[in-house]
């Protein structure tokens, strides 16, 4: 046995075993306590375990007798790296969380425009970090600023919804239409608003679109934010129209004005058009991945929306979509100082009404030179309830299958969403096609998301601990727009691999098989087949 080939497997990877058992190798098993935590994990059904929840491998494990040849584990601690030697295969590299956390992405996608030319807001929903008090600013300026443009938007809805005709000419005018009527009280939810509300976010649209014409990279332009506007008034006008169904008055030259100044803004903002018109904002714990808070986390109870009833365990105790800035700013999130707070993605692609998003992996074999690699498979992950940003519980905003796992699918469900919840990229390219996209996801979808995660690794190549002899795999998160525009989410570093329905029981053994062939085989062998993992990019 010393002259064979070694591995030891970590955590639920029946297939890793069996392919490198296939291949004449033989495993060194783990310690009681290892084999027990491994149960453990199978029998909990939640797949792959994240890293803040594994153990590291033993190390009088590692230092007894001879080290394998290959390891696959959830996790390797600083100790088990030393212990290695060149030679050894191992599925990790040190400091990944840099852009495999929601802090640590958001943080370095911050930073892309110095590194690369190029735009995260092309990619990257907007995030902040709530604990960091530049980002706290720069974040209640983003909600005020956004709040503003979603009126304007609901001023054209407004507008269109009256007719051009009877919109009055001045805000004279309206004011009088507005007295004239006796329903039209102040202290009545749906009462419409003057049009000074219009005029005033007009008039913050204007000023920022000016900030955005003639920006710095220093950022030493006032903000537009800093007016004499009252904003805890303003905000709360923009809530009741928003939210509270309060009609909205404007005269003709302010629907023009509107229009206008969106058309402006819009070849300024890469997100105005995914923004919507609601300003819904997701908050998420910023140390975790794959759709986890932390274990025993606060799971504060607050007037924010929370996206379902009791949460299951391990899985997003501390995920809330809301639309008000003070349920944002609460005390207990900012002392916490790991929460990231993003925009949320409104206007985005359905099937059959239903939220989904999209899981795809790609492994990195080596930092430096940084080497790529794209698996041209990956599955759809569907909602359990129709899509609303009138309803925001967790069945329907949440996609992981760790989430949706634990809700049946509603009635009022399409019935063409699959009961498993699972679609193959495949279906989704008939899907597509059935809609008249059919180069969507060779010419948009594809090409997007290799230039996010591409980005992604380039803004943090100096940060990761890089070694000879590593590779990880990775799944990313994808949301789809209404034009097809992939939005990065998150990157996990621990991708689960236990199947959850007929596709990704085939996806997730052929990628683990591939995944072999690309690090082992093509050591010894460059010409050999990596089955779907496709090379996009080598320094």
């Amino acid at each position: 046995a010393q002259e064979k080939k070694i591995f030891t497997v970590q955590g639920p990877y029946p297939i890793i075993r069996r392919l490198l058992r296939a291949r004449g190798w033989v495993e060194r098993r783990l310690p009681s306590v290892g084999r027990q935590l491994e149960q453990h994990w199978d029998e909990g059904g939640m797949g792959t375990p994240c890293p803040t929840l594994a153990p590291s491998l033993p190390q009088s494990y590692l230092v007894r007798d001879r080290l394998p040849n290959f390891i696959w584990t959830n996790y390797l601690d600083t100790t088990d790296r030393q212990l290695l030697q060149q030679d050894h295969v191992v599925n990790h590299y040190a400091r990944v969380d840099a852009f495999t956390t929601k802090e640590g992405l958001c943080l370095s996608l911050q930073n892309l425009p110095w590194i690369e030319q190029a735009d995260p807001n092309t990619f990257f929903p907007r995030c902040y970090r709530l604990g960091t008090r530049d980002d706290r600013e720069a974040f209640i300026e983003d909600f005020r600023l956004t709040a503003a443009r979603s009126l304007l938007k609901l001023a054209l809805e407004a507008g269109d919804r009256q007719g051009t005709k009877q919109l009055p000419n001045s805000a004279k005018e309206a004011g009088e239409s507005h007295v004239s009527h006796p329903m039209h009280s102040t202290a009545w939810p749906g009462s419409p608003l003057h049009p000074e509300l219009v005029e005033e976010a007009l008039e913050v649209c204007q000023q920022h679109l000016g900030v955005l014409k003639h920006q710095d990279i220093d950022r030493n332009t006032p903000s537009p934010c800093r007016t004499c506007i009252d904003w805890d008034r303003f905000l709360q006008d923009y809530y009741r129209v928003a939210h509270e169904g309060a009609g909205l008055l404007l005269t003709r030259e302010q629907q023009k004005q509107c229009q206008n100044l969106l058309q402006c803004l819009a070849k300024q903002l890469p997100q105005l058009g995914m923004e919507g018109k609601l300003n819904v904002w997701i908050l998420k714990p910023g140390a975790e991945s794959q759709g986890r808070g932390k274990a025993g986390g606060s799971g504060e109870h607050t007037a924010a929306l929370h996206l379902g009833g009791v949460p299951p365990p391990l899985c997003s105790p501390g995920i809330v979509c809301t639309t008000r800035l003070e349920e944002v700013l609460q005390p207990a999130r900012l002392q916490v100082g790991r929460w990231v707070v993003q925009k949320y993605v409104e206007r985005l692609l359905t099937i059959f009404g239903t939220k989904f998003d999209i899981r795809q992996w790609f492994v990195v074999t080596d930092w430096k030179p940084l080497t790529v690699w794209f698996y041209q498979d990956c599955y759809l992950r569907f909602c359990s309830r129709p899509f609303s940003l009138c309803h925001l519980e967790r069945a329907r905003h949440l996609c992981n299958v760790s989430v949706q796992k634990w809700y049946k699918t509603s009635p009022d469900q399409d019935p063409r969403v699959p009961p498993d919840k699972i679609w193959s990229s495949k279906q989704f390219q008939e899907h597509l096609a059935q809609l008249g996209q059919a180069d969507a996801w060779h010419q948009v979808l594809v090409p997007g998301m290799k230039a996010a995660i591409l980005n992604a690794l380039r803004c943090t190549q100096e940060q990761v601990g890089s070694r000879k002899g590593s590779f990880e795999l990775f799944g990313a998160d994808f949301l789809i727009g209404e034009d097809c525009q992939p939005w990065l989410l998150e990157i996990n570093s621990c991708p689960t691999m236990s199947p959850s329905s007929a596709v990704t029981r085939r996806l997730c053994a052929n990628v683990q098989r591939d995944t072999l062939r690309l690090v082992l085989d093509r050591r010894d062998n460059p010409t050999c087949s990596t089955g779907a993992f496709e090379l996009i990019y080598k320094e």
